[in-house]
């Protein structure tokens, strides 16, 4: 996932099958992060005032039923059908931002829909989304899809906005591979590799912050960085004044000393004898 314009949004680049099954890992937007996803003509949606079965009846015998149901007389539409039966009305040519030689302009439309993947393994409804369809002009069918928890009230070019940002996230992770340097990682640990990806974002805002100031992004002129002073209590990691331990409220002792025994009263020892002691001479003795 990459950040979007709006803070609390995320975009998806897959939108084969990974969307569906990261949706419930954020609670289905109960964890307070709006999510946009690429879809495909594949997925299952619920058209406006439609949905699933309640749970059956109950018998009066075992547990009452609680998961949805569907029947082969209701089923949810597949997003390409969906998107072909839309009136007129509903496409809006939309320009989303400026492109290198002109103004990317394309054909959308915008539906609230329910998602149907496997939910009838769910007792609740999901909520309605937003499906968002593009259409370009001279093409037999829709081209693309995106499902977006954006609110309801989100404007029309900002939900275009928001959904064409993948191609932006696409383009910076490449640039921070190739040209800063992010894919040169050739260690196993995980510090390493977050301090050098740190050095490589620090070192790509950098040079994004600079390219702001060149025409046409932005006029001639120099517009410094603010630069942030460090806190009076920062400690560089490693100095001598910092820490021994990385929690202040974990028990910490200083370094054992070296393990040597002071000798005030030490003892001379000669390395060299007093006297060289003449060899003996070998006697012979003869019969």
């Amino acid at each position: 996932m990459g950040l979007c314009d709006r803070p609390s949004a995320r975009c998806r680049a897959d939108g084969r099958g990974l969307w569906q099954q990261q949706r419930p890992a954020h609670g289905d937007h109960g964890a307070g992060i709006d999510l946009c996803g690429g879809s495909s003509v594949e997925h299952k949606v619920w058209a406006p005032g439609t949905g699933p079965l309640p749970p059956k009846p109950w018998s009066g015998r075992g547990r009452p039923p609680r998961l949805l149901r569907r029947n082969r007389q209701h089923q949810p539409a597949a997003v390409k059908a969906l998107a072909i039966d839309l009136p007129a009305k509903a496409w809006r040519t939309i320009t989303w931002r400026q492109g290198t030689n002109e103004k990317l302009t394309s054909r959308f439309a915008r539906v609230r829909v329910r998602a149907a993947h496997r939910d009838y393994w769910q007792t609740t409804p999901r909520l309605e989304e937003w499906l968002l369809i593009e259409w370009p002009k001279g093409e037999d069918q829709p081209t693309k899809y995106w499902l977006s928890t954006l609110p309801e009230e989100v404007a029309f070019r900002t939900l275009v906005e928001t959904a064409k940002l993948r191609w932006r996230i696409e383009r910076d992770y490449q640039e921070l591979k190739q040209e800063v340097g992010l894919g040169h990682f050739e260690g196993r640990g995980w510090r390493g590799f977050h301090h050098h990806a740190t050095m490589c974002i620090a070192a790509y805002g950098f040079l994004i912050s600079e390219r702001e100031t060149i025409p046409p992004s932005g006029a001639r002129r120099a517009r410094p960085i603010p630069f942030a002073r460090a806190p009076a209590d920062y400690r560089p990691r490693g100095s001598a004044a910092a820490d021994p331990t990385s929690h202040s409220k974990f028990d910490r002792d200083d370094a054992n000393a070296a393990r040597t025994r002071a000798r005030p009263n030490a003892v001379e020892m000669s390395l060299l004898r007093d006297q060289v002691r003449p060899l003996p001479t070998p006697q012979f003795v003869t019969p």
